[in-house]
């Protein structure tokens, strides 16, 4: 079982690459963010035509979460992240596919920080943590997984030193995640990749992206179940390099053996 995420910043205007990159490498589920469209804007016949079953939050100009599924059963169980009736942010989806809880995030960017932008990333990371501890006492197999907007250490990101007051690598960004993990949650691209040096995004300024100068913030956490399943992942770095592409690139992990 193939799973992925992938930032598109647009799905509008990013259709060509999504579809393109479904195409080619054909993930059994595919997280998505940033739709940046409504709800009724959402592609879904050019979903459906690449072979995909979805469901989505949209909203207008920013945000937006999705869940694909190819040949799979999706059951959603909620579109918000608990904790807050009055957050309206098209954040977070959560469904149960094949037997396994998918929560598919897009967590606040945060900048500029201190701020109310700041305040809000921190309390939703709260909730976040919150909602993680009640899927890990389930007893289930579950994964988030998503654009975290968390640079989770130094090795994360190129010239850590230019990123200290940056709200995706703030102390308090830092310490928070590391809570969260703290309920015993495993990050897969580093599990697999615990030496190596692995981004996720690159600006689209001072040539970044030809420079490898990027950072790691598009992550998987797995629950305890999903450990021993676990036999590959990476990124498909070249994707951020084609035409009209997303700043990010799309991330995978492979699973075997799953119910």
């Amino acid at each position: 079982m193939k799973i992925a995420t992938y930032n598109v910043n647009g799905i509008s205007s990013r259709l060509p690459v999504l579809i393109r990159w479904l195409n080619e490498t054909s993930p059994d589920v595919v997280c998505l963010q940033e739709l940046k469209a409504p709800q009724e804007n959402f592609p879904e016949a050019a979903i459906n035509e690449a072979g995909y079953n979805a469901i989505w939050h949209g909203q207008k100009s920013w945000n937006g979460v999705a869940i694909l599924t190819r040949n799979l059963p999706i059951e959603e169980i909620c579109r918000i992240l608990p904790g807050d009736p009055e957050d309206s942010h098209s954040r977070y989806m959560e469904a149960k596919v094949n037997g396994i809880i998918v929560g598919a995030l897009y967590l606040p960017n945060g900048n500029p920080a201190p701020g109310p932008k700041y305040d809000y990333k921190l309390k939703w990371m709260d909730r976040l943590t919150l909602r993680a501890a009640e899927l890990m006492s389930l007893d289930a197999p579950v994964l988030l997984t998503g654009d975290f907007n968390v640079i989770p250490t130094g090795f994360d990101v190129y010239k850590p030193e230019r990123w200290v007051k940056d709200a995706l690598f703030r102390e308090e960004t830092r310490t928070a995640f590391e809570r969260l993990m703290g309920q015993g949650w495993t990050d897969a691209i580093r599990k697999l990749y615990p030496n190596d040096v692995v981004y996720t995004f690159w600006d689209y300024f001072r040539n970044n992206y030809e420079r490898n100068a990027g950072l790691r913030i598009d992550h998987f956490l797995l629950s305890p179940h999903l450990i021993n399943k676990l036999v590959a992942g990476g990124v498909d770095r070249h994707v951020r390099g084609w035409e009209k592409s997303s700043d990010h690139a799309p991330v995978w992990i492979q699973l075997n053996d799953v119910f």
